[in-house]
């Protein structure tokens, strides 16, 4: 069975339902990371739960037959001026005068890897967003640069560096639009 698919948005509701099964999924998911301090699950609890607060949060999580978590990607909107854009460094104006999109987290558990489900995930969350860009960052040595290579074939492309924490590799920051319901349907 292909996995479905299930959108929350921003309502306190939906924040507290998505809190548990995207713990769960994470740590699937990060399993071998997780001994890191950066992406250990407190460490991720902490920030998704400060992030479902955020302006413009939305989760999308995919479930398999039994109903177990399997995928997920979640963000929220960040405006010029945000520590998102700040800790990039200069980033290109045309990219931060408009809200945008920020890409918090996106994963699919092993099972899932190379079926598209991870495509399919990301494209749902950006499905209907009002923003004009989403922007992203990935550690350019994750699977030996095939992370940033599949966002690159998404569209993406790097605009910098960040280093969220001091916990933290140095991340490429990467941006690209995200098409309008017009420009999707063509």
């Amino acid at each position: 069975m292909t996995p479905r698919l299930r959108r929350y948005t921003s309502s306190p509701r939906d924040v507290d339902q998505v809190i548990a099964p995207l713990i769960a999924v994470y740590a699937k998911v990060r399993e071998p990371l997780l001994h890191l301090p950066n992406y250990a699950v407190p460490t991720f609890t902490e920030r998704l739960e400060r992030h479902g607060r955020e302006p413009g949060f939305g989760a999308v999580l995919a479930f398999d037959a039994e109903d177990q978590p399997v995928g997920y990607a979640y963000g929220n909107t960040v405006e010029s001026g945000d520590r998102w854009w700040t800790r990039m460094g200069e980033v290109d104006a045309e990219f931060t005068t408009s809200p945008a999109l920020a890409l918090k987290e996106i994963g699919v558990t092993m099972a899932h890897r190379g079926t598209g489900l991870a495509r399919r995930v990301h494209d749902e969350l950006l499905a209907g967003r009002s923003e004009t860009y989403v922007s992203l960052m990935v550690n350019p040595a994750a699977g030996d640069g095939k992370v940033q290579r599949v966002y690159e074939s998404w569209g993406y492309e790097v605009i910098g560096t960040s280093r969220p924490s001091p916990e933290s590799p140095v991340l490429a920051a990467m941006i690209r639009r995200i098409a309008t319901d017009e420009e999707a349907v063509r």
